[in-house]
C-alpha cells in the first residue's frame, strides 16, 4: 500500500462517516488496496459496515443501506457470518435460514470461523432434532468450497440416504447449475471465480473449477466406498454428521465400537496432514464416536466440543427463533414429560446415555465435600497401588482413610501414565503427606520389583510404611473380582466431589464410572486400584466358593 493510499484513509476515518460521501470513498479505497494489504482493508470495510448497518435504519437512507451491503460483499469471502448475511439478502426475512435463528446460532458460527481461521484442528457440535445444526454446517461446507475450490471435501454420515441429503442441500445452496436469475442466494456473486466443473448424483460428488481426480466434495455415507475414491486434502474439512443412526443402535457396545473403528478406519484415513474435521451429531451415548473423541482430546485446546441443551439452566428453550420458527419452552417440556428420562437427557438435553452394565455409575456412588470427620473417628490410613510401567496403562493409586463406622474417604488418588522414574517419587511423596500405614502393590508384571523400590525410597526418608505385594490371584479373573467387591466399594466408599478432584482424581473417576461388566473395556485401572484397596480393607484375601462333601 503506497503511503499517499495509507493517507487517504487515515484522513478519511477522522470524517464523519455518517456523511455518506466519505463512508462510501472509505470502502471504495479499502476495495482498492484488499490486494495489497487484506487484512487492513477488510478492517475499514468492517468500520463502514458498521456505520452504514446503524444509518440505514433510519427513515429514507437507502444509500447506506446499499452501502451496508457493499461493505457485506466484501466482507463475505472471508467471514462466515457476513456470507451467510448476503446469500440471503433478498430473501424475505421470515424465509431466510440464518437470521431467524442468529440468537442461538451465532455461537457456532463464531465457532466455525475460529476453525477456518486455524485456531481449532476439531470441532464437535450437539444439538437437539430439527434446530439448524446441519444446515449451518452444510452452509459452511459451501462457504469452505468457494473460498478453496480446488480444495477436497467430505461429508459422511450412517447412511447413503443421508448422504444424499448432503450432496443435494450443497448443490441447492451454491446454485452453480441454475441460471442466474433463477438464483435465490448470492454464492456466484461473492465467489464470481468459482464454477461447476462437474457433477455425479450416482457418486455424490461436486467438482469445481480445475479437473481433477477427487472432487471438490464428496458425500458419501460410512457404508459407501472410501478407499481409493474420496481424498482429503490439507486444506479441506472432513465433515461427519449422525455417525449413530438411533437409540436402539446407541444401546449396542458392539455396534457401537464398530463405528468407531469405521470412523479412524475408513473416514479419518481420508485425510491428509492439516485436514479440519467437523462432526455434528445427537449425544446418544458417552461411548458414540463423538463421545469417544472428546474423552480422548478433553484437555486439547484445538479441540472444541459445544453442547447446546433444548433447555437452558433456568428451564427456557434455547431455540425460540423469530417468526415462529424453532421450539418454545412449553414445546420441549411437552417431550420431556412424553419421553423416557434417558431418551430425553440425551436427545434434547445432550447428556448421553451411558452403556448397559455399568458397574460404577456416578449417581451410585458416594461422595463428600471435601471436608473430612473427625481425626479422633479416624482408624487407619491405607493405600493400594495398581503398578503400571508407563505406556498405556496408567499407575492406579487411590488413598483411603478409613474411620469407624466403616465409611472408607478417598481423599487423594495417583492416576498417572508415567514410566517408575515419574510415579515412584509421587507414590514416596503422597505416602508421606497422607502419612499412610499400609500399603499394598499388586506384584504382577514385576510389581514387587516396584513395591520393594518404593519401600527403599521411603526408609531412605525414614518413613515407616507396612508394605505388601501379591500376585492377583489365579483362581479369578479380574473382571470376576471387580464384580465382587463393587457393591463394597458403592457402600463403603466416599469420593471427592467432582468440583475438589484434582486432574487425575477426575481422570480416574472417568474411568471408573465407564468401567462396564458386560463387553470390552479400553481401561481397567481405575476399577482394579479402587477393588484392591478394598480388598485391603477387608483384609487382603478374595472370597472362594468351593463344593463339599454334605455332611449328610
Amino acid at each position: 500500500m503506497s503511503e499517499e493510499n495509507k493517507r487517504t484513509i487515515w484522513e478519511l476515518r477522522q470524517k464523519d462517516l455518517t456523511n455518506i460521501k466519505y463512508a462510501s470513498a472509505l470502502l471504495d479505497m479499502a476495495i482498492c488496496e484488499r490486494s495489497d494489504d487484506l487484512p487492513f482493508a477488510l478492517k475499514q470495510a468492517r468500520a463502514v459496515q458498521k456505520v452504514a448497518a446503524s444509518q440505514s435504519r433510519r427513515e429514507g437512507r437507502v444509500d447506506f443501506a446499499n452501502l451496508y451491503w457493499k461493505a457485506t460483499l466484501m466482507l463475505a469471502p472471508h467471514y462466515f457470518e457476513d456470507f451467510l448475511y448476503y446469500m440471503e439478502k433478498d430473501r424475505s426475512p421470515q424465509k431466510r435460514f440464518y437470521m431467524p435463528r442468529r440468537r442461538t446460532l451465532k455461537t457456532v458460527v463464531e465457532d466455525l470461523q475460529d476453525l477456518e481461521d486455524g485456531k481449532l484442528d476439531f470441532y464437535g457440535l450437539s444439538m437437539p432434532p430439527r434446530v439448524g445444526k446441519s444446515t449451518i454446517c452444510i452452509f459452511f461446507l459451501a462457504w469452505i468450497m468457494g473460498r478453496r475450490p480446488n480444495s477436497h471435501n467430505a461429508m459422511s454420515g450412517h447412511s447413503g440416504d443421508l448422504a444424499d441429503g448432503f450432496y443435494a442441500e450443497a448443490l441447492n445452496i451454491m446454485e452453480l447449475d441454475v441460471p442466474e436469475d433463477k438464483a435465490v442466494y448470492h454464492f456466484r456473486e461473492i465467489f464470481p471465480d468459482t464454477f461447476l466443473q462437474k457433477k455425479s448424483a450416482e457418486k455424490r460428488e461436486i467438482t469445481l473449477n480445475d479437473p481433477d481426480r477427487f472432487a471438490t466434495l464428496t458425500c458419501r455415507g460410512i457404508d459407501g466406498t472410501w478407499t481409493g475414491a474420496v481424498d482429503i486434502s490439507s486444506d479441506g474439512y472432513l465433515y461427519v454428521d449422525d455417525m449413530v443412526r438411533d437409540r436402539k443402535e446407541s444401546l449396542s457396545p458392539s455396534r457401537l465400537e464398530g463405528r468407531y473403528q469405521d470412523y479412524l478406519n475408513v473416514l479419518v484415513d481420508r485425510k491428509n496432514d492439516g485436514t479440519r474435521e467437523l462432526m455434528v451429531g445427537t449425544r446418544w451415548n458417552v461411548m458414540d464416536p463423538l463421545g469417544r473423541v472428546e474423552k480422548k482430546n478433553k484437555d486439547n485446546s484445538r479441540y472444541r466440543f459445544r453442547k447446546i441443551p433444548a433447555l437452558d439452566e433456568n428451564g427456557e428453550s434455547n431455540f425460540v427463533y423469530d417468526y415462529g420458527l424453532g421450539f418454545s419452552t412449553e414445546h420441549y417440556l411437552g417431550m420431556k414429560e412424553r419421553l423416557d428420562k434417558n431418551e430425553w437427557e440425551a436427545k434434547f438435553q445432550q447428556r448421553p446415555f451411558v452403556r448397559e452394565g455399568l458397574l460404577f455409575p456416578e449417581e451410585e456412588l458416594l461422595t463428600y465435600n471435601g471436608v473430612l470427620p473427625p481425626e479422633s473417628d479416624l482408624i487407619r490410613k491405607l493405600a493400594a497401588c495398581d503398578v503400571a510401567w508407563g505406556g498405556g496403562d496408567s499407575l492406579s493409586m487411590p488413598f483411603g482413610y478409613e474411620y469407624d463406622d466403616g465409611c472408607i474417604y478417598i481423599p487423594d488418588w495417583i492416576f498417572n501414565r508415567g514410566d517408575k522414574t515419574v510415579t515412584q517419587p509421587i507414590v514416596v511423596g503422597k505416602t508421606m503427606q497422607h502419612q499412610v500405614q499400609m500399603e499394598h502393590f499388586e506384584a504382577n508384571n514385576g510389581g514387587d520389583e516396584y513395591a520393594d523400590k518404593v519401600d527403599e525410597l521411603l526408609r531412605e526418608q525414614n518413613y515407616s510404611c507396612s508394605i505388601s505385594s501379591s500376585k492377583a490371584p489365579n483362581t479369578m479373573s479380574k473382571l470376576a473380582k471387580i464384580i465382587q467387591y463393587a457393591p463394597d466399594v458403592k457402600r463403603r466408599c466416599k469420593f471427592l466431589a467432582a468440583n475438589k478432584r484434582n486432574k487425575e482424581y477426575h481422570d480416574a473417576m472417568d474411568e471408573l464410572t465407564m468401567f462396564v461388566q458386560i463387553g470390552k473395556n479400553e481401561y481397567d485401572d481405575a476399577a482394579d486400584g479402587i477393588t484392591q484397596l478394598m480388598m485391603l480393607a477387608n483384609g487382603g484375601t478374595v472370597a472362594k466358593a468351593e463344593y463339599v462333601d454334605a455332611p449328610y
